[in-house]
């Protein structure tokens, strides 16, 4: 690996990679505040290219919903068709990026109903990723078993203090981020981190109260 890749690696999760990242807009923001759309885009980008009837399957819900979902999320430009793939009865699609970032604070201002039903989206996702986890558990390798983590931590901090943290959070999870195939180690399964950092709802004093 050279220098320059040393350095890329390094700084993965850190900040948008515009050769496969993509950064939400208001278009793309609301595109995606919808629960189904964000499901279909993180399957497609875990497991590869799909179909809507595939996707459906695993999803539990009808063809014509991720038919109609994906036809949006192609729209705005998240998926797009693989050509390499199916035929005239059967229309394959991969995701159009490997990471979303939505890190523009005056569109989350500007876009306040859209903001929360793309983040409620995630935040359902995540759940149900926990959930089907969970399920799988007893399944698992006692090794993988040992090592299931769920823990929340209260923090009294400042906005700039949780800022700092999160930064150093990522920082953590860049140093194991291996996009090389050949650098994954022998034993390594898919791990997914999830990172919430949430104000306590009725804690914090409201601004200008003692």
């Amino acid at each position: 690996m050279s220098e320059e890749d040393e350095r890329t690696g390094a700084t993965r999760g850190l900040a948008p990679d515009p050769e496969t990242d993509v950064v939400l807009d208001a278009r793309g923001l609301r595109a995606l505040a919808h629960p189904v759309r964000v499901q279909v885009v993180g399957l497609l980008r875990t497991y590869g290219p799909s179909t809507a009837t595939r996707l459906a399957e695993r999803m539990g819900v009808g063809s014509g919903v991720t038919s109609y979902h994906l036809r949006q999320l192609a729209a705005a430009g998240f998926v797009e068709e693989d050509g390499g793939r199916g035929n005239a009865r059967e229309r394959w699609w991969r995701a159009a990026h490997e990471a979303t970032w939505f890190n523009d604070k005056d569109l989350a201002d500007a876009e306040p109903e859209a903001t929360a039903a793309y983040r409620a989206s995630v935040a359902s996702l995540h759940a149900l990723r926990t959930q089907l986890a969970l399920g799988q558990a007893p399944s698992m390798s006692k090794a993988w078993r040992d090592r299931l983590e769920m823990s929340d931590w209260w923090l009294c901090l400042t906005p700039e203090e949780t800022e700092r943290l999160a930064g150093e959070l990522r920082a953590v999870m860049a140093r194991y981020w291996r996009p090389d195939a050949s650098d994954v180690l022998e034993g390594a399964e898919p791990v997914r981190v999830v990172m919430h950092l949430l104000p306590e709802p009725g804690t914090a004093p409201e601004p200008g109260e003692s």
